[in-house]
């Protein structure tokens, strides 16, 4: 079983896989496990990779992470595609996939199953990918025979804190300020025209050393078609307008509905505060 579910990812651009006992782990929304009858087995924890070129835009006024389409449709044909196999191949045996809301603690689980470690900006960090990942998991009822890794953090070298503009202070985030409901105050408003993002934030992610060593090597860009196709890295007032609902709820930003986003641009291009 090992062999088939990294095998099914590897030819899906996700190289980053390994199997954890979910005994080890922390469930977080146990009845998300009940509803696929599974009590106990295994988690095999992976990391989608979502960089592209398109990231490197000098132009992008977007979070990396917005730049494609929503991951969650990644994910969902992900497991439309690799559930069906699996549950053919292995009929003795229950599957679940799941991403974002999900049973256990995402986070703690994939540095329990070796993929990488947690980084001073709160961030699940990888060598590879660095922390432009989406953690994903195929949980199955099967007990395998797995290792559990020690967590690990990072060196705390301190390069993103120095370069967040908030310090790392997660009550003041660029991110969380960019996807705040109705008026921002002054404060909020001087943020985003001094860094120009109209939604959410990488500059702890861009100055950490790991992003840098992996964007050399290379290793930093995803090559999964779903992430370079439609990407859009620089949004304007007239291209959300002209956005049908369809294209729109397509993208990570749409979850707080066009006001939002709408708000940010007209700041951001009319060059002072509204």
């Amino acid at each position: 079983m090992k062999g088939t579910v990294k095998n099914l990812l590897s030819a899906r651009g996700i190289t980053l896989v390994s199997p954890v006992p979910l005994s080890a782990l922390t469930l977080t929304r146990p009845y998300l496990l009940a509803r696929h009858g599974i009590e106990g087995g295994t988690a095999f924890m992976f990391a989608v990779p979502y960089y592209t070129t398109a990231c490197d835009d000098p132009a992008r006024n977007i979070s990396i992470y917005a730049v494609s389409r929503d991951y969650h449709r990644f994910f969902s044909m992900l497991f439309d595609e690799i559930l069906p196999i699996l549950r053919d191949k292995f009929p003795q045996n229950r599957f679940a996939g799941f991403t974002d809301h999900s049973p256990i603690a995402e986070g703690e689980a994939a540095v329990k199953a070796g993929l990488g470690m947690f980084g001073c900006n709160h961030l699940f960090l990888t060598k590879e990918h660095s922390s432009f990942v989406f953690l994903g998991e195929i949980i199955t009822d099967a007990v395998l025979d797995c290792d559990v890794k020690e967590i690990s953090v990072c060196t705390a070298c301190g390069a993103c804190k120095r370069a967040c503009p908030v310090g790392l202070d997660v009550t003041r985030c660029l991110s969380a300020l960019t996807q705040q409901k109705g008026t921002l105050d002054s404060d909020a408003q001087k943020a985003l025209l001094a860094h120009g993002i109209a939604w959410g934030c990488d500059i702890c992610q861009e100055h950490c050393p790991v992003t840098k060593a992996a964007k050399k090597a290379g290793t930093l860009y995803s090559t999964i078609p779903f992430f370079a196709e439609n990407a859009i890295p620089q949004l304007t007032t007239e291209m959300i307008k002209a956005m049908s609902d369809e294209e729109f709820a397509a993208r990570a930003y749409s979850w707080r509905g066009r006001e939002v986003i709408l708000r940010n641009l007209a700041l951001l291009e009319g060059g002072e505060m509204l």
